[in-house]
């Protein structure tokens, strides 16, 4: 039973980086009715949404019975004339680690990290954005551009390593890691492993339990969502946006929509996956949702899919 693995994430409540995205709830609302489902922890959502000190925001997730999990960090990775680094060390000091000065730890510069610091059990989540706002565009990227994101990739994950942090890259929908031949040069040009984001896999054509299935010793990490095929295929042709289709339901609670959520836990799970499973159905809210509505219906029914499940 995966039930004490299995976390929540504040863009499940309509909580999100992106400029205009929609109603952002309040942090004191968001965390009672993660509590309340009985989620074991959460990732922390966009810069602002829980307390900047790492203390503080142990102790407000504690007092709802959460653990601290990491979170999203969208960098750009492909300009060989901006480095990634400083603003990397920027989060994992917001999320309470220092790097280890282990000798023999791996170095800022590339390489795995050997040594560093005790596991602290958070993982960042890096997502290889193109610098713009939102996630309905993406410029073309050269061989220089790959140079870089691929030797950023493994310097990042060396410095998160350092700090007892797990790096993983969430291929992601509007970033310049989405399609499938996007995501086999990440595997085959770096050692990182993955987020597998099932929604956001299968919306960028590639099939997320293939993956699952076939490299499983990349996936470190794991959001599970559930996707309408329909809209997905009109994002992949263009004829939809991407945040119009969040907008009008690309994602579904487990199990209602088109992806077969039950195969990729159990492929995983006999594959020894022992990491966390992050519910994210994306939702763009309008308006504060009434007591006992809203999002957190929609999280209920996936923690009530998981729990069928069978062990």
């Amino acid at each position: 039973m995966i039930k004490d693995r299995v976390a929540g994430a504040p863009i499940s409540w309509g909580v999100c980086e992106v400029p205009g995205w929609g109603h952002q709830m309040a942090p004191a609302r968001v965390l009672a009715e993660m509590g309340a489902l009985g989620l074991a922890a959460t990732e922390f959502g966009p810069d602002g949404f829980l307390p900047a000190g790492a203390a503080e925001r142990a102790d407000l997730l504690a007092a709802h019975g959460l653990r601290p999990l990491g979170g999203f960090a969208p960098v750009v990775l492909h300009d060989p004339d901006r480095d990634p680094l400083p603003g990397i060390r920027r989060t994992l000091a917001a999320f309470g680690v220092e790097r280890s000065n282990t000798p023999g730890g791996g170095g800022a510069d590339g390489g795995a990290a050997g040594g560093g610091a005790p596991d602290s059990g958070l993982t960042l989540v890096l997502a290889a954005v193109h610098g713009l706002d939102g996630y309905d565009e993406r410029p073309a990227l050269d061989a220089a551009g790959w140079a870089a994101l691929l030797a950023n990739l493994d310097r990042i994950a060396a410095l998160a390593a350092e700090a007892g942090v797990r790096a993983v890259l969430h291929p992601h929908v509007g970033t310049m890691v989405e399609r499938s031949d996007e995501v086999q040069r990440v595997l085959d040009g770096s050692g990182i492993p993955l987020c597998l984001d099932t929604g956001h896999l299968l919306i960028g054509g590639v099939d997320p339990g293939e993956l699952a299935a076939r490299v499983p010793e990349r996936i470190a990490h794991v959001h599970l969502k559930d996707v309408d095929a329909g809209l997905a295929a009109d994002v992949q042709a263009g004829r939809t946006a991407y945040t119009d289709a969040v907008r009008k339901g690309i994602y579904r609670p487990l199990g209602g929509g088109d992806i077969d959520i039950a195969g990729i836990v159990g492929s995983l799970e006999g594959a020894g996956y022992g990491g966390w499973y992050v519910l994210e159905q994306d939702t763009i809210l309008d308006r504060e949702p009434d007591e006992g509505a809203g999002p957190v219906a929609d999280v209920r029914a996936c923690l009530d899919f998981l729990a069928g499940i069978p062990a």
